[in-house]
């Protein structure tokens, strides 16, 4: 089953559920599934619709973070919740160990390479996967040991 149609079951059975949160993120996802679709002129695969939902996971993190500031407890849970019902959709996440893994890997043999160099090497390998300010943090380290 690919991701859009795990999301419109998941969407049916959070409406048999009169489960609010649940179906309010899944229909907001959908919707900006199907915003990417219709901008770009073309039916997002499984790689596409992971993006997208990688691109409202963030936004979800950095208003959870504007919240936590604003001391503002009541959106601090909804936004969380919203999080763990986008969770399931994403992919596993990769460690910080696993990508410094993927980054040695990709730079064995390049002595001197920058930082845009092993960022184009490393990202197709992890995305989806790594945020990419977790990437670039460990990239700058390793590439300030050498």
């Amino acid at each position: 089953m690919s991701l859009k149609e795990e999301l419109l079951q998941d969407m049916k059975t959070a409406m048999k559920a009169k489960d609010k949160t649940t179906l309010a993120v899944i229909r907001m996802a959908r919707s900006s599934i199907r915003n990417v679709e219709i901008d770009g002129k073309c039916e997002l695969d499984d790689s596409g619709v992971s993006a997208v939902i990688a691109k409202e996971m963030k936004q979800r993190k950095e208003s959870l973070a504007e919240f936590e500031k604003a001391d503002r407890q009541d959106l601090v849970d909804q936004t969380k919740a919203e999080m763990a019902v986008l969770e399931k959709y994403m992919p596993k996440q990769l460690s910080a160990d696993e990508v410094r893994q993927i980054v040695a890997t990709s730079t064995a043999g390049h002595a001197d390479l920058k930082m845009g160099d092993v960022m184009k090497l490393v990202m197709p390998q992890v995305k989806g996967k790594a945020d990419g300010r977790l990437v670039s943090q460990i990239v700058k380290e390793m590439l300030q040991k050498n």
